[in-house]
């Protein structure tokens, strides 16, 4: 054999074993690829935002509710806001996940993962930084929790005069028809808001417009409480309303800086804007008590309060921090109007004026974010940002949530009138809800 046939044999042999090698490499490159990672501090932070936002039901919002009732609906309305929780928890693990956040879907809905199938303590679920991951477990505990207090929020309208088996009805159908279809298109990958790039950091659409919307709309066809603008319906305990206030915004934290999905600057962004946004709303709440003429109250106070949180949960990390103080402002003197004039001129009875707080102050807030998400307002936005556009898209996404929730609380409300006739008798309403609903009493002495 020659040099030269010698030479290629060789060169013959070197290929084919470095060919044959090729699939060796390629399984160690992959092998050398990063994993997922859960980090431990994002999960630990999730989950205390989790069990933050159950504060915010029970006993929060379920105190803040309860105490602006008269004695009479004090448990009631407390044991409806409880129960109404409990069914959304219940129902989310059966279908609802599946709904909003299901592998499958188009722009209005997902589905699949119905009864949590195929979900195990090893299961994943995205956050917002690449090669990051959480439990799938934590974040369907955490928007569970959402999905119970929005629709929660929705019976501020129509307490001590709804039946306890309508409010139980109306909110299965609420649910399925309403929150489930607006969660997913505000925050899965896939849904119309969310692809339209709506800007909603933690809910100002999917829990405020939508529950503030669906509750004028339910006080309109059940109609006012008996007395309505002839008898004092004052407050039956501002000291507890007080601390339901308090425990609300303690429990907010989670609501707004969880919704980054990780401990880190995002998340850090939204706590204090948690914090200035309602600072500022309280204060302006009262100076607006005060020119017109009133004494600044406890009431006005707390009012205050929700209307900045309220406002500041779509922007919490899209805002910078005098963008949220700004906000809270706003939506704080908005919110008085729509409470203090708006409403009795117009004549409905929203008993805790669930509309006037978180559905106005949800459209201030939804559509200002499109505002001080500008990095020129101190924002988080691009160099690239623009305002108008960002408006265009903001407004379409209000928009589209108050045509969905009004239509959808329609046929819930009027389904669970044809279920269970819908109001209490005349005799239960005068007599109370605590004992003509439930047969006991919140006070006994």
């Amino acid at each position: 054999m020659t040099f030269a046939n010698k030479f290629a044999a060789s060169a013959g042999a070197v290929g084919l074993s470095l060919f044959a090698a090729l699939p060796a490499w390629a399984q160690e490159a992959a092998a050398a690829a990063p994993e997922p990672v859960v980090d431990k501090g994002d999960t630990a932070w999730m989950m205390t935002s989790t069990i933050l936002v159950l504060l915010m039901i029970l006993p929060g919002l379920a105190l803040f509710y309860g105490g602006l009732t008269r004695t009479k609906n004090m448990l009631s309305t407390m044991t409806q806001i409880g129960a109404a929780a409990c069914l959304a928890m219940i129902i989310w693990v059966i279908y609802g996940y599946g709904l909003a956040f299901g592998p499958e879907g188009n722009a209005f809905i997902a589905w699949g993962k119905f009864f949590l199938v195929g979900v195990t303590p090893d299961s994943l679920a995205d956050t917002f930084s690449d090669g990051f991951k959480l439990p799938e477990y934590v974040f369907i505990s955490f928007q569970m929790t959402f999905a119970a207090i929005t629709l929660a929020l929705v019976l501020g309208s129509v307490v001590e005069r709804i039946k306890f088996s309508a409010v139980m009805v109306f909110g299965a159908i609420w649910l399925t028809i309403v929150y489930f279809p607006i969660a997913h298109m505000v925050w899965a990958a896939g849904g119309l808001f969310f692809e339209m790039g709506a800007l909603d950091f933690a809910g100002g659409t999917v829990v405020h417009i939508n529950a503030g919307v669906s509750a004028l709309v339910a006080a309109l066809i059940l109609g006012k409480r008996i007395g309505y603008s002839k008898e004092i319906m004052a407050p039956h305990s501002l000291t507890l309303t007080m601390v339901g206030t308090g425990m609300l915004w303690v429990g907010w934290f989670g609501f707004n800086a969880g919704s980054a999905l990780e401990a880190n600057g995002s998340a850090a962004l939204a706590m204090i804007n948690t914090f200035v946004a309602t600072a500022s709303a309280a204060l302006f709440w009262m100076l607006a008590e005060k020119l017109a003429g009133h004494k600044p109250s406890a009431l006005g106070f707390c009012s205050g309060i929700i209307a900045g949180l309220v406002a500041v949960t779509p922007a919490a990390g899209n805002s910078g921090p005098f963008g949220a103080i700004v906000l809270g402002a706003v939506a704080s003197l908005i919110c008085f109007y729509a409470v203090t004039v708006l409403k009795p001129k117009l004549g409905y009875d929203d008993s805790l004026d669930a509309f006037g707080i978180h559905g106005i102050g949800g459209i201030v807030g939804a559509i200002g974010t499109g505002i001080v998400y500008a990095p020129s307002l101190g924002g988080p936005g691009g160099d690239d940002f623009a305002i108008g556009p960002q408006l265009v898209t903001q407004v379409s996404a209000v928009a589209a949530t108050i045509v969905w929730a009004a239509v959808g609380t329609v046929i819930a409300i009027y389904v669970a009138k044809l279920l269970t006739g819908l109001r209490v008798s005349e005799e239960v309403e005068r007599e109370g809800l605590d004992l003509g609903e439930h047969g006991e009493r919140a006070y006994n002495y």
